[in-house]
């Protein structure tokens, strides 16, 4: 019983993450939905007496694989948009050759699932437990798909180092170079650092000039556009009014 309960629970939460990560739009809520799935897989593993796999599913794939893909996510995506370029030619072709291999992988695996009669965990772990079973059937049976999917798991590693990769089209500035242009602009004091008050003290927030007046400059370019956009203003007018002015030279 107890373990029915904990298959529907589990089963409509992975399938409501599952569609929330294919339909958000925004990849990092992807990424945490699918963290969601392989949560909810190791729960299952853990209910089918295969404490083994729950505690990989969790370390490898939970803990390290979709938390270095998150990390990536946040770091490389903060400022980027999409390019609608094609820099591959015929990649449209080859997506839809892998789609179309992929989908024909899925429904054998299904079909598999359907139509063999189950084995039972007795029997695939009858050679000396669930590690030494599961390291014998990777190691013999499945050596291939295994190798394999280690090789399309550098492929995609290489793959987000070259699509993360942007191409310099000027020289790199010198620290010479920078200072000299630092003071001969308008500004050759560094910018001034996030608000400081009594009762606020936050990244958000602009700083106060010696005369009382707003410091703009203090002001971070993707939260002013973030503020602006969700109506997160402070009450502050002034404040408020400095932190527009921001997300609108930022949208130019």
């Amino acid at each position: 019983m107890g373990e029915t309960v904990t298959f529907w629970v589990l089963a409509v939460v992975s399938v409501g993450a599952a569609l929330g990560m294919v339909f958000n739009r925004k990849a990092v809520y992807s990424a945490l939905m699918l963290g969601g799935v392989m949560l909810c897989l190791a729960v299952m593993y853990a209910v089918q007496d295969a404490p083994f796999l729950a505690a990989v599913q969790i370390i490898v794939y939970t803990g390290a694989v979709m938390m270095l893909f998150l990390f990536v996510l946040m770091l490389v995506g903060v400022d980027s948009s999409d390019s609608l370029v094609e820099t591959l030619k015929g990649q449209r072709f080859w997506a839809v050759i892998a789609g179309v291999g992929f989908a024909t992988l899925v429904i054998l695996a299904v079909g598999n699932a359907v139509f063999t009669p189950a084995a039972g965990l007795a029997t695939a772990t009858a050679q000396g437990g669930n590690v030494r079973s599961v390291a014998l059937l990777i190691f013999t049976k499945y050596v291939f798909a295994f190798e394999i999917t280690s090789a399309l798991l550098i492929t995609a590693a290489l793959g987000a180092m070259v699509l993360a990769h942007r191409e310099r089209l000027t020289e790199k500035a010198t620290q010479k170079v920078l200072s000299r242009a630092r003071f001969r602009g308008e500004r050759p004091s560094p910018l001034p650092g996030p608000g400081t008050y009594a009762t606020n003290n936050a990244i958000d927030m602009p700083a106060l000039l010696p005369d009382g007046s707003v410091a703009e400059d203090s002001v971070n370019r993707y939260i002013a556009r973030y503020d602006v956009e969700h109506d997160h203003l402070p009450t502050d007018p002034k404040l408020a009014e400095a932190i527009q002015h921001k997300a609108e030279e930022e949208s130019k």
